[in-house]
């Protein structure tokens, strides 16, 4: 269970953990907007292990599942965040939390997640870091233990995220897609053409992945007028002051 999981690390990187740091901020509602929208996607199938991906690096994809994570803890769920992403992981850093051990270790000893997750100052909330890295990390994430271990998981947490690699630079993602309940993708606006968009979905889509839904990040809430309107309203129902309704 996860009361096996390591002593609490304590959040530094308070900028990127929006949802703790100023939850009654938009983007705070926003990350709880993504928790409501994928428990309704699994209202005929369960959404417990949930991949966050995006088409390319620098998308917002890591700081997308560690606030994911948190609001979902939040509201009351044992989650386990795991930084699948065994070339570039970020997460560890994000909580500052130590990575000697993690995914990797699980994998390679055949352990429990919840026997290497360690616990974070959020209450429900643990992480998974990447641990040492390894030198084929998509064949490690795509072997028939780490399906195991994330069947194992969702005895010992309600829900499992994982954090991948781009999914139109290698095959890591693509491999977890196979294996989850279910994709959100992590598209930046105004950065990324169409068309590596198309191509990210048809892959996931090969390997019938179910996409739960797109985030989009970087919106430019003064440019688009729907987004304004929303942030407007947000705030004309929220006192700034002290965070009460009007």
């Amino acid at each position: 269970m996860a009361r096996r999981a390591k002593p609490a690390g304590t959040v530094t990187a308070v900028s990127a953990l929006v949802a703790h740091a100023d939850p009654k901020s938009p983007a705070a509602e926003a990350y709880r907007t993504l928790r409501t929208s994928i428990q309704f996607a699994g209202l005929d199938h369960k959404c417990r292990t949930v991949v966050v991906t995006s088409s390319s690096p620098g998308e917002g994809k890591s700081t997308t599942v560690a606030n994911f994570g948190v609001v979902s803890a939040q509201a009351g769920s044992r989650v386990l965040v795991v930084d699948s992403d065994l070339r570039r992981p970020t997460l560890h850093r994000i909580f500052g939390l130590g990575n000697a051990r993690g995914l990797s270790t699980a994998l390679l000893e055949g352990l429990p997640f919840a026997d290497v997750a360690q616990a974070t100052a959020i209450p429900n909330l643990f992480v998974l870091t990447s641990g040492p890295l390894p030198p084929n990390p998509a064949e490690l994430v795509g072997a028939m233990r780490m399906r195991e271990c994330l069947e194992a998981a969702t005895t010992d947490f309600d829900l499992v995220l994982l954090d991948s690699p781009p999914i139109v630079s290698v095959s890591d993602a693509l491999a977890l897609s196979a294996i989850t309940d279910g994709v959100v993708l992590v598209i930046r606006v105004g950065k990324i053409p169409h068309d590596v968009v198309r191509r990210a979905v048809v892959q996931i889509e090969s390997v019938k992945g179910r996409i739960l839904g797109v985030l989009m990040n970087s919106v430019n809430m003064k440019r688009e007028g729907y987004y304004y309107d929303y942030y407007r309203y947000y705030h004309a129902y929220y006192s700034p002051a002290d965070g009460r309704r009007r």
